[in-house]
């Protein structure tokens, strides 16, 4: 059994007076213990609106989410169940997620699966890399790089199985992107949780994620081990996805503006997901196409 298990989930936005928006048509897609998978896809594919459906925060219209086997609760506005804080969040800004006019400390304290006091908060924000000293401060004097650590750190408090990281190191500097992402994973596989890292960087995740999924239009088209899907993409959306990447060097060309796509209507069986390699899944359509 996997900590993190989506099932066909679909969920849909409505506004009064206007069609319903279909944001994630029928996902499904697994992520084991000690695991790092990149979702991958450009903005306003639904990745994350799947992320927030996998923590609750989304409500599903249909599928389900199984966390060690059991079905999340959407979130309301009454306190989490404790077993449901088996699945936690990182958000894309920190600053915003964390509540500026209490002391770090606090905000961890809260988290702490179970009885913890401050040996526990000093802990925890040592194995992200800030000191002890660190919990008697406000959010706002520490830099962007250390208010995400804090975030990370309060999601560990928990103690989950399950971490959906949500652009965690986009609103970050060049230099902090790589330490914060490398902590991300480290932490997963030492920890033995399952880190769902959402992303518009393919580049980036290659260097930490154990596989890559790729969304489009709200769907999967394609999954496999990083090197596979990297080395061997087979659906066309994702050697877009890899042939948009800038190169490096003085003679290296810039990539051109693609063509505006318009919204592509696919059947569920060319949805659906078959082997081309060890692992390595992609939408029938790619197949027929190829």
């Amino acid at each position: 059994m996997n900590p993190l298990e989506v099932e066909d989930a679909v969920v849909e936005y409505r506004v009064p007076g206007k069609p319903s928006v279909r944001a994630v048509a029928g996902v499904s897609l697994t992520v084991a213990a000690g695991e790092v998978v990149g979702l991958v896809g450009e903005s306003g594919c639904g990745k994350s609106s799947l992320g927030r459906a996998i923590v609750g925060l989304n409500p599903l219209d249909s599928g389900r989410v199984l966390i060690d086997g059991r079905p999340i609760s959407p979130l309301g506005r009454r306190a989490r169940p404790v077993a449901d804080r088996a699945v936690q969040m990182v958000f894309q800004d920190p600053y915003s997620s964390l509540n500026p006019r209490r002391r770090v400390g606090r905000q961890i304290q809260d988290a702490i699966a179970g009885r913890g006091g401050a040996a526990r908060v000093a802990e925890l924000l040592e194995s992200v890399g800030l000191p002890a000293s660190a919990a008697a401060r406000f959010p706002h004097q520490f830099s962007g790089g250390q208010r995400q650590r804090i975030a990370i750190a309060r999601a560990l408090a928990s103690e989950p199985r399950v971490i959906v990281a949500d652009e965690p190191v986009s609103a970050l500097d060049a230099s902090t992107r790589l330490q914060v992402a490398g902590l991300l994973s480290e932490t997963a596989t030492a920890q033995g949780v399952a880190l769902l890292m959402i992303s518009h960087d393919l580049s980036g995740l290659r260097v930490i994620a154990d596989r890559i999924a790729v969304m489009y239009f709200g769907r999967i088209v394609e999954v496999g081990p990083t090197d596979a899907v990297w080395s061997n993409p087979r659906h066309p959306y994702t050697r877009a996805l890899i042939g948009a990447i800038p190169r490096l060097g003085r003679d290296a060309q810039m990539p051109a503006e693609p063509p505006r796509r318009e919204t592509v209507v696919v059947g569920d069986d060319d949805a659906r997901l078959v082997e081309c390699g060890p692992g390595h899944v992609v939408a029938a359509e790619a197949l027929v196409a190829s």
